[in-house]
């Protein structure tokens, strides 16, 4: 499933894209919005919200980081001023996964939630919704988290 908004039709194919992610041999054509949205999915189910990130405010969790950052290094992503990790998005995109299955967590199998998720979050510009994309874009923002310029986090529709 390389599209970047394309819905899971099993969960062999989840199953398949963490078992990957988390081997450092997923294709980096395929480790797009759907697969980080994906992948954060994963870890607040399997490892629990605390463990996964820490609160926005409080922030040092490292589980999802160092999944990502490990997996970035295994295939040749360096963090820039471009491109590679991003802190704020990082943690932002974690908020709305968690905000997402706080409502919907119960009713859902794991095909259901993460589909519904993709509906619910597929659009990996919201995060310009919160932030001007010049704080979006800084060096500060891709590595440590900043709050949003533009709407409070709280402010969730």
């Amino acid at each position: 499933m390389s599209d970047e908004n394309s819905k899971y039709q099993t969960v062999t194919q989840i199953e398949n894209l963490i078992t990957t992610f988390k081997n450092c041999t997923l294709p980096r054509c395929e480790w797009n919005h759907t697969a980080h949205l994906t992948v954060a999915l994963h870890y607040l189910i399997h490892y629990g919200e605390k463990q996964a990130s820490d609160s926005l405010r409080d922030g040092e969790n490292e589980r999802i980081r160092q999944a990502i950052q490990s997996y970035n290094a295994a295939i040749g992503i360096q963090t820039t001023k471009n491109s590679g990790y991003h802190e704020t998005l990082t943690r932002f995109w974690i908020h709305m996964v968690r905000h997402y299955l706080s409502v919907n967590q119960k009713q859902a199998s794991l095909l259901q939630l993460t589909n519904g998720l993709i509906d619910s979050y597929g659009n990996k510009h919201l995060p310009l919704q919160y932030y001007s994309r010049d704080l979006l874009m800084s060096w500060e923002a891709r590595n440590h988290w900043v709050e949003p310029d533009l709407r409070h986090l709280d402010v969730l529709e």
